[in-house]
């Protein structure tokens, strides 16, 4: 891959290891985290260098990339004297995958064009194993030309990457894609239970019915954690209803009716309620055991 200069912003479950792929690929990768410590840890792991503000992790790059947790952490990058938007030179290419409304997708990209910059919105699919194995798929809005350039890169950590449409596009995609993976993970569940109280054999189940027509990424990569009674996953559910309000909203707006997404929703606000009150639980047992 041709050598490039790139900053990477965000570095959670996803972004920490993306950008490694980044690394890993001959490419000069200076990161930025909130909390340092996790910079200096990604540092110390591929090598590569931290700034301690947005701003001066962008000023010399070619490619900025983004992968925050919402709108407001957007905007907290980008804005300000220490943001993105300030420090950059121009024609800097800006690459999203933050999962975030299409409204601030289109925002950006009309304020990166006024600044005779380029601005993509490019959310991901396949989860932190996908991050991990440099197999996610990358659906991005925007325009032809900076997409061409920042492709080959994308597929440092992307096996499937494309340009669906103008900005907003990818958001809209992504928008899709989690409307399509809520009822999926709801009825993988239910057909769970299911087996179990039929006292069926999971294991041999699973193993016939999903090299069939109920086969699904959920299936392949959610039933362990399902047989094993593994559903302590507060911080995925918390960012899967952050997600549908955002496909609500958008719905709002475009007309569209989602029935069974809203169901499914109430069920992962039920579980939001299990969770907290788990965790209330574990702090209580904690501060007694302090005693």
């Amino acid at each position: 891959m041709m050598r490039k200069k790139v900053t990477f912003i965000g570095l959670g479950v996803m972004g920490y290891p993306m950008a490694g792929h980044l690394k890993k690929n001959n490419i000069e990768v200076t990161v930025y985290n909130r909390t340092s410590s996790k910079s200096d840890k990604w540092v110390s792991e591929y090598g590569g260098f931290s700034e301690s503000t947005p701003g001066k992790a962008s000023r010399n790059s070619e490619i900025i990339f983004i992968c925050v947790g919402k709108d407001s952490d957007l905007r907290e990058v980008m804005e300000g004297e220490e943001g993105i938007l300030k420090n950059v030179r121009e024609n800097t290419i800006i690459v999203d995958h933050t999962t975030a409304s299409a409204n601030i997708a289109r925002e950006y990209f009309e304020i990166c064009k006024n600044h005779n910059l380029h601005f993509l919105d490019a959310p991901v699919s396949g989860g932190q194993a996908g991050a991990e194995n440099g197999k996610l798929s990358i659906m991005v809005g925007g325009e032809k030309e900076p997409f061409a350039i920042v492709e080959p890169v994308l597929l440092a950590y992307g096996k499937a990457v494309e340009l669906i449409g103008k900005s907003g596009s990818g958001q809209l995609t992504k928008m899709i894609n989690q409307i399509c993976i809520a009822g999926l993970v709801q009825g993988l569940s239910e057909a769970m239970s299911f087996g179990a109280k039929s006292n069926l054999d999971m294991e041999k189940v699973l193993k016939v019915i999903s090299k069939g027509a109920a086969q699904s990424w959920q299936m392949e990569n959610r039933y362990r954690t399902m047989l094993d009674g593994k559903f302590d996953f507060g911080f995925a559910v918390d960012w899967m209803r952050k997600d549908l309000s955002i496909c609500f909203e958008e719905a709002k707006k475009n007309n569209a009716k989602l029935p069974i997404t809203e169901i499914v929703d109430q069920y992962y606000s039920e579980v939001q309620k299990i969770m907290k009150q788990l965790k209330k639980g574990k702090k209580e047992l904690y501060i007694r055991s302090r005693r």
